[in-house]
């Protein structure tokens, strides 16, 4: 069984601790400590004679097993729950959760069972629509706000869950759990979480550019040191190339970020139908560099291409690389609302984010320090909600650059 942190009840005296890689020092403190001041009354009860010590052993027996019982109880239950990562066993049976989510079910299917096994709270899952995507399951909630079904809606992009608490759909709950997640992946108030997820990264093709010619930021890419027309991105009225081109303004300020994209369009820079389609560029070599997402470029490099991510602005001062995270929030009137509390925890938490980069879904942890497998990039300098209220302005002005004639 997968040993998570979660929501719930832990053995009296013991703190519940988050998942940063230094869970179980105060409950270990506390047993130390009890077993010390055993230790300390029997060295004294030693220095007598030796009908005293065999009397100062009898009273340390007694101690042992009158006042340290309880100490010793917690302490076996501390090196079960605290052995390898902090968990708690929530009893079995204990209700049900309403999960909406825009994962696929492919992988988000092996979670929920996971989560049952690991707590007995049975989960019943909509999932999205192909053809509606997240827009779907947002809809969905807020045409049941007045009676809502859904617990927890997770997330596969953060710009419609933002939209949904604007909307006033969710529910606040900071989670402990989220300690050790950036300010700008979480809302102050909790009513959302980000976790885990994909960075937007150039794709290099290395037949056709050395490692030193390498872009090191986006300003690269309109300085002349490209032809444009060696450069594929993606309609950036559309996708994750949207939400860049809004994190973008959100960095700069619309007035030079509406720049940066008119003198990427002057260059001659190729417009193409999707990140597929920048990756198959880059990777059959009809360009230097295709802009796209982390999870198109490694199925260029599975399939063999002789290409290479490449992440931009990562040094100090920066503004850094664009990460698009997954999100969990609470849904106002959850029917459920202790279980959807349990399942956030479960699924922010960093053994999470290691399981779904295992499996592939995830690329990286939004934790920068986190010891993963994943990908580790610098994230840009903006508040996710930021960037989304920057999404219409930046939306109608790649459509004024970019839009056919």
């Amino acid at each position: 069984m997968k040993r998570i942190v979660i929501r719930g009840l832990i053995a009296a005296g013991v703190v519940s601790v988050l998942l940063s890689g230094c869970g179980g020092t105060t409950a270990k403190t506390e047993t130390e400590a009890a077993k010390t001041e055993a230790v300390k009354a029997e060295a004294e009860t030693s220095n007598a004679e030796t009908e005293a010590a065999k009397a100062g052993t009898e009273v340390s027996k007694d101690t042992s097993d009158k006042n340290g019982a309880e100490a010793a109880n917690a302490d076996a239950d501390v090196s079960k729950d605290l052995s390898d990562k902090t968990v708690t066993e929530l009893p079995k049976g204990s209700g049900e959760v309403n999960i909406y989510t825009a994962v696929d079910q492919v992988h988000s299917e092996k979670i929920f069972k996971e989560f049952e096994e690991a707590t007995g709270i049975k989960v019943n899952p909509v999932y999205d629509l192909e053809a509606n995507k997240t827009t779907g399951l947002t809809n969905k909630i807020l045409t049941e706000m007045e009676h809502p079904v859904c617990d927890v809606f997770w997330n596969n992009e953060f710009a419609q869950t933002i939209e949904l608490q604007r909307q006033e759909a969710l529910a606040p709950y900071v989670s402990p759990v989220a300690a050790d997640i950036p300010d700008a992946y979480k809302d102050k108030d909790g009513y959302w979480t980000a976790f885990g997820g994909r960075a937007r990264t150039l794709l290099v093709n290395k037949d056709l550019l050395e490692e030193k010619d390498y872009p090191k930021s986006i300003f690269d890419l309109t300085s002349g040191k490209y032809e444009g027309d060696q450069i594929a991105i993606a309609y950036p009225m559309f996708g994750t190339t949207r939400t860049q081109a809004a994190a973008i303004y959100a960095a700069l300020g619309a007035e030079k970020g509406k720049e940066f994209f008119q003198k990427l369009k002057d260059s001659g820079v190729q417009v193409v139908d999707g990140n597929s389609v920048t990756k198959d560029m880059a990777a059959s070599g009809q360009v230097k560099i295709g802009y796209t997402d982390t999870d198109d470029a490694k199925e260029a490099l599975e399939d063999g291409a002789n290409v290479e991510m490449c992440f931009t602005d990562q040094e100090e001062g920066g503004i850094g690389n664009l990460i698009t995270p997954n999100t969990a929030a609470m849904i106002k009137g959850a029917p459920n609302e202790d279980n959807a509390k349990i399942f956030i925890d479960y699924i922010i938490s960093l053994d999470m984010e290691k399981e779904l980069i295992d499996m592939g879904f995830f690329d990286l942890s939004i934790r920068p320090d986190a010891d993963v497998d994943g990908l580790k990039v610098k994230g840009m300098n903006v508040n996710l909600v930021e960037v989304y209220d920057m999404l219409e302005t930046a939306s109608n002005d790649m459509q004024e650059i970019f839009s056919v004639q």
